[in-house]
């Protein structure tokens, strides 16, 4: 008895020591005393030397981190990245632990002055904390490096430098060139900006400002962009072509065309980074930095045009034109199409109709145009189709004149005149009717009011003098038949207007039975046990009841509709109630616990009571 005695108490002292243990290892790993954040930056930094910004909290569990206002003169290339330390140690049996996380900003300086960042916060544990206030002192020039940082070649030759160092002028820049510098007023210039980079450019973007003084277009270029190697001051540049715009100036003298930002991003590896979070951080020790470019502006000398003759076209270009007439011999008053093409490149969006000389004797109409243009390095070209419509009037033999088209020639730096080809149409007399057709899409040709019209042929029908319709046998005739009419028509709708009166109140004196009589069916299903099937026949029942009694349409029906209307057919607020609660019922029975039976019956009995309550009140009709 003893033994069992003494190995009892043995165990309960190595659990009581166990759980000692345990309490005290997990007070010694808790992390001790209050979170803190500190900022890090250098003190002192040259201009466009990039640094690092940090800021450690003392503890991993952080949110809602948030760094202050970065000033102006201070540009963030990248961040904020996040890392996370853990350690662990045990010195005379005791363990502790410590953990932090640190967020990491690049930064450069953009400009010479001393420059405050405000305090970081974060919230650890539901409150907040804040970091200390930075001073960071900007002067001189980054000087630019005789051996750079060690560098990762890609399969394509581009750099991969190490996250923070410099991407200066001549790593990545824009080139912008012009096809002419010294053009005429309207003449197109193709203006070209091409990307060179050492360096691993993913992304560009960058868009030409609105100008008023040139009509721009932008060249369609493939999205996916193909690089190419190009020498250049002696080193391999990989380039591309980046946009392109077709230019036609409005305006004369030295015209500036602005230079563009370019806002792009740079792909840099980072080394130091530890494997495994770069496997958290989606597998990757790449970063993308971001750099601005600006592509230059450039100036370009535009003269007016020489004096211009009063048929300008306003074509600069080069241009021809043709003419093709539909059929050269039709009937009068029968339409015929000319078509006439400008063909050639240029400015063609800005060229003005041709004129055509019809004859006199031609109604003529307004073009249709049909553009069949498209952008190019030259600029527009293609041709635009003018369908002109015209119809002649009387028979004989006409002559379209050829047609002129006077354009400035850029080449030559002269006006040229073209022409088509002239016309004879033969017109066959016609029927002596104004046809109206649809041609080509384009609007009806309908029958003009001239001021003189054709004068009219045929047998002509006789009256003689005196002889009215006003007052005459018809007149009489005519009138007592609508007057018949009208009585007629308004003995049907009186009649039908009694009918439907009885109509409805025939609908409210069988409302009783036909309420009885589903709910009868409702009974029925009770007995069934089909609880579903009979609170839908109660509810019927109740709705269609009050519905025929009151003549209220069924989409009419609702809790407050019938309530306001059995009111003003003078039931007493009692009976108004019960009706109401005859439907709570049935609806809150439908969804109650309990015995299903005994719910059925409750709702059955209030429906009945409700029905023969009403049935006792005198409705007013409506």
């Amino acid at each position: 008895m003893m033994t069992q005695v003494t190995i009892t108490t043995k165990k309960m002292r190595w659990m009581v020591l166990t759980a000692l243990f345990i309490i005290h290892c997990s007070w010694m790993m808790s992390p001790a005393g209050a979170q803190t954040m500190t900022g890090r930056a250098p003190s002192q930094v040259a201009v466009g030397e990039q640094f690092r910004l940090t800021y450690t909290v003392n503890t991993s569990d952080v949110k809602g981190f948030r760094a202050g206002q970065i000033p102006e003169g201070l540009e963030v290339l990248m961040g904020p990245s996040s890392s996370t330390q853990s350690s662990w140690q045990m010195a005379n049996g005791h363990v502790t632990s410590s953990s932090s996380i640190t967020y990491t900003y690049i930064v450069v300086a953009q400009k010479q002055g001393t420059f405050t960042i405000p305090p970081a916060t974060a919230q650890v544990d539901g409150k907040t904390i804040r970091s200390n206030e930075l001073q960071v002192k900007a002067e001189g020039q980054a000087q630019q490096q005789g051996s750079r940082q060690r560098s990762q070649q890609t399969g394509s030759g581009t750099e991969l430098r190490q996250v923070g160092s410099a991407i200066s002028g001549s790593d990545l820049f824009i080139k912008v060139s012009a096809s002419k510098h010294h053009v005429r007023e309207q003449e197109p210039i193709l203006l070209t900006y091409k990307v060179y980079t050492l360096v691993s450019l993913v992304q560009l973007n960058g868009k030409m400002a609105d100008l008023k003084s040139f009509y721009t277009r932008e060249v369609p270029l493939p999205q996916e962009k193909s690089f190419s190697v190009e020498q250049f001051n002696g080193r391999p540049y990989r380039t591309v072509t980046w946009q392109q715009y077709v230019m036609f100036p409005q305006a004369t003298g030295k015209l500036e065309i602005p230079s563009i930002t370019y806002e792009g991003l740079v792909r840099q590896v980072n080394r130091a980074i530890d494997p495994f979070e770069a496997f958290f951080n989606g597998g990757s020790n790449y970063v993308d930095v971001k750099k601005q470019i600006k592509a230059p502006g450039i100036t370009i000398e535009v003269d007016p045009l020489p004096a211009r003759p009063k048929n300008f076209s306003g074509g600069v270009g080069s241009f021809t034109i043709s003419a093709q007439l539909e059929k050269d011999e039709v009937k009068a008053n029968d339409p015929v199409k000319l078509r006439v093409i400008v063909s050639g490149v240029g400015n063609m969006k800005l060229l003005k109709q041709p004129e055509v000389k019809f004859p006199k004797d031609f109604d003529s109409y307004d073009a249709k145009v049909t553009d069949k243009t498209k952008l190019t390095t030259r600029g527009l070209e293609g041709s635009i189709v003018y369908d002109f419509l015209a119809v002649p009037r009387h028979q004989g033999e006409y002559e379209i004149p050829p047609i002129e088209y006077v354009y400035f020639d850029t080449q030559s730096g002269d006006y040229k005149t073209v022409r088509s080809e002239g016309f004879t149409l033969h017109v066959a007399k016609g029927s002596g009717q104004n046809t109206v057709a649809s041609f080509n899409g384009q609007e009806d040709i309908k029958m003009l009011n001239s001021d003189i019209h054709y004068i009219k042929t045929g047998a002509a029908k006789q009256r003689a003098v005196g002889d009215y319709f006003f007052a005459s046998t018809s007149y009489w005739t005519m009138l007592a038949a609508l007057f018949a009419a009208f009585v007629s028509l308004f003995v049907i709708f009186r009649r039908r207007a009694v009918e439907n009166a009885n109509v409805v109140k025939k609908r409210a004196g069988k409302a009783n039975k036909v309420a009885t009589k589903r709910l009868r069916q409702a009974a029925s299903l009770m007995k069934g046990g089909q609880e579903n099937a009979f609170y839908d026949e109660t509810l019927r029942a109740l709705w269609g009841y009050v519905g025929d009694k009151l003549n209220i349409p069924v989409e009419q029906l609702s809790r407050e509709n019938i309530s306001q209307q059995l009111s003003s057919h003078g039931v007493d607020d009692s009976t108004v109630q019960l009706f109401m609660g005859a439907l709570d019922e049935c609806e809150f029975a439908r969804y109650a616990p309990g015995d299903a039976s005994g719910n059925m019956s409750k709702v059955y009995d209030a429906a009945m009571k409700a029905i023969l309550t009403i049935e006792k009140v005198k409705i007013h009709s409506s």
